[in-house]
């Protein structure tokens, strides 16, 4: 029996009214009062039933009471449509390393996009070569080989079937805690089960082992090859972030490093997050003096700008497999866009030019003995402070304590990353490029939320 179309109560002339008086907006129209309200409860409305029902109820954001919608941005700071001023301590969780619309990456883009966006898909497009010749300059070692995606997971994936087509191996070794992204190779890599059981089983012959401790990387790959199976690649974060801004042993990575070449295995090192200069360097792996076959890069690669990502290898990882057919690894249609491109090589050119890495070193020795002094003065409050430049965890002594710290920080007008669901570690990642008076602001404001939170639950 054939069904009855689905009906809409939408006309055709009024989608037309409601997208013009939307791109009016989006083109710096004014807006009234009314309008804010409006745009305010549809933006409220639309999320709870065009996006996800669950997605305010689940973030229990310390925003959602207040319904505060990010409308403008710059530098560190993020304005909300009703003219609310928001210190950005959460950083896009690493995005904004380079700040908030950073004129100098901006201005590329908008003259990119002045003659031309996209890539024809056949011809050669010159910005892609370029960015790539630029990345091998400024990664370590002999890394050479680039490959440009969409978003971070895209980057994972691509890394882990680069690992079994260079390596033939079909294992691979993971860390509990560990966060690559959330499709079906990436979260099969992930070490929080909260992720994965949904999904599972996902992609099989994985194996995790505990973050930090070689030892036990060294045992599972040993016990497979014992019992003839071929291992492809060890994936690991330098600095776990999702896991809670977790720093591994000095010399873990080197060992780990010198574990895979004794076993012939591809190591990966999933820098999403930590490196393009967060912790200090431009990348973390080079602090520690070690290079792997594959690195994955992204977040604040783009300048807060564009969403661009993608991994450099060694050559020896791009096997004649690869050659004889470019297209095997993968074909994203936006991977590599020029505009994207654009934004990648400015944000370098930038980071060289302001010694962002410098900066994010400098400013996390400024930052994280004041958050321990914190820490020192409210120990029933704070457990502990961790961290390294500008990629920072401070961990409460259970979620709802966590929760009341960010949401006293919202309400004084600091955003940092809180949620009643997992709120017991919060990260600050500022901009690398914040002011040294807005860092005292934080902190200023962060010592009267930790005063509300300890006479609130008695502490």
């Amino acid at each position: 029996m054939e069904k009855e179309p689905i009906t809409k109560d939408a006309s055709k002339e009024s989608v037309i009214d409601d997208l013009d008086e939307i791109l009016g907006f989006i083109k710096g129209n004014e807006m009234t009062d009314d309008q804010k309200d409006k745009m305010t409860k549809d933006t409220l409305n639309y999320f709870d039933n065009y996006v996800s029902p669950g997605w305010l109820k689940y973030r229990k954001s310390v925003s959602t009471d207040a319904a505060v919608l990010e409308w403008t941005d710059q530098d560190a700071v993020i304005h909300g449509l009703k003219g609310e001023e928001f210190i950005d301590c959460l950083g896009g969780f690493g995005i904004y390393t380079s700040g908030h619309r950073n004129k100098y990456i901006l201005d590329a883009v908008k003259a990119q996009l002045e003659h031309q966006a996209l890539h024809s898909q056949e011809l050669l497009d010159p910005l892609r070569g370029y960015l790539a010749k630029t990345v091998a300059d400024i990664t370590p070692g002999d890394l050479e080989k680039c490959f440009f995606t969409n978003g971070g997971a895209e980057a994972v994936e691509m890394a882990l079937k680069l690992a079994r087509i260079a390596t033939g191996g079909r294992w691979y070794i993971s860390t509990i805690g560990a966060f690559h992204g959330k499709s079906m190779g990436a979260i099969s890599m992930g070490g929080k089960g909260t992720y994965r059981k949904p999904y599972i089983p996902m992609v099989q012959q994985v194996e995790h082992v505990e973050y930090g401790n070689a030892e036990d990387m060294r045992k599972a790959i040993r016990n497979l090859v014992a019992v003839g199976e071929t291992v492809a690649a060890v994936i690991i974060e330098p600095v776990q972030g999702e896991a809670g801004i977790i720093v591994p042993p000095k010399g873990y990575l080197k060992e780990v490093r010198e574990i895979c070449d004794e076993y012939d295995v591809a190591l990966i090192f999933d820098e999403i997050q930590c490196g393009m200069g967060r912790t200090g360097s431009m990348w973390r792996c080079e602090a520690e003096d070690v290079v792997p076959d594959i690195l994955t890069y992204g977040k604040a690669f783009g300048g807060g700008i564009m969403p661009i990502t993608g991994l450099i290898c060694r050559p020896k990882m791009w096997v004649q497999q690869l050659i004889d057919n470019p297209w095997l690894l993968g074909s994203p249609t936006f991977g590599g866009n020029p505009v994207c491109c654009a934004a990648a090589i400015a944000t370098i050119s930038y980071m060289l030019k302001a010694d962002i890495p410098g900066q994010a070193r400098a400013k996390g020795n400024y930052l994280i003995p004041k958050l321990q002094a914190l820490a020192d003065e409210f120990p029933e409050v704070i457990q502990e402070v961790r961290g390294i430049g500008l990629m920072i965890g401070v961990e409460f002594h259970s979620d709802e304590i966590g929760y009341n710290v960010a949401k006293g920080l919202f309400d004084r007008g600091v955003l940092t990353a809180g949620t009643l669901v997992n709120s017991k570690t919060i990260r600050f990642e500022p901009p690398a490029i914040i002011e040294y008076d807005q860092l005292d602001q934080v902190i200023e404001r962060m010592h009267g939320a930790l005063e509300d939170t300890k006479e609130k639950f008695g502490l």
